[in-house]
């Protein structure tokens, strides 16, 4: 059984989230701050999905999941928001967000994410139908990459990957050599519409860089497309 943290302070949205998410088959608990929250998943708690609340008292769910990943946890975070600009949602993936749903959000569809994720989270640890085994590591560089266990490794030092990090990379890696646009790197990764902002993608491309790349600002890995999108390359010409 999956289990699903809650972090709402407004008691009857966590109750009636709860309540339906219990009613498909998941475990939900409920923190009702950021503190509490961050107190129990910082331990591990054994969460598969965090449905993470922007605005908390005290610490605001941005925080939350900023200080989550600094402390090297990954569980698979959603953010619940009403702030849905441009720019809070690149604020929250900024921050090592996976996904985010602006309130107020219609119960099929926040099931719907959360299957996402979860269907993610198997694909990179091999689990999920129809995907091929040798992608689960990948080699170049001096970079290796264990999607499995969301771990880049390069010069001794191990780099963690969020969730949305290590799909996209992924995804990358297994069309190597194809310029894939933005538009389909949001639907074949986020599952999102096309109408969302692509600048969500460069977001990520960005991180991705500073990970894998001698210097990110001149890139051999990955490539921009100009006015498409990105191309993975696992051997640069010189």
């Amino acid at each position: 059984m999956n289990r699903v943290l809650i972090v709402e302070d407004e008691d009857h949205l966590a109750a009636g989230l709860k309540l339906n998410l219990e009613a498909e088959g998941y475990a939900a608990d409920v923190e009702d701050t950021g503190e509490a929250a961050l107190e129990r998943l910082v331990d591990g708690g054994g969460f598969d999905v965090v449905l993470l609340d922007v605005m908390l008292p005290g610490l605001d769910g941005f925080e939350v999941v900023r200080r989550l990943r600094e402390a090297r946890q990954f569980v698979p975070v959603m953010l619940l928001t009403a702030r849905s600009h441009t720019d809070d949602v690149l604020r929250g993936f900024e921050a090592g967000a996976d996904d985010y749903l602006p309130k107020p959000f219609d119960l099929s569809i926040l099931l719907a994410r959360i299957r996402g994720l979860l269907r993610r989270r198997r694909w990179l640890r091999g689990n999920e139908a129809g995907q091929p085994a040798e992608a689960d590591e990948c080699s170049f560089a001096g970079r290796h990459v264990d999607f499995r266990n969301q771990v880049l490794r390069r010069d001794r030092a191990e780099q963690p990957l969020t969730l949305m990090e290590a799909t996209l990379l992924r995804y990358l890696v297994q069309h190597a050599g194809e310029t894939v646009s933005r538009r389909t790197l949001l639907e074949q990764v986020w599952g999102v519409r096309q109408d969302t902002d692509t600048r969500t993608v460069d977001n990520f491309v960005a991180r991705l860089r500073r990970y894998i790349e001698a210097e990110p600002a001149q890139p051999r890995h990955l490539l921009t497309v100009r006015g498409v999108g990105y191309r993975f390359v696992v051997e640069p010409e010189d």
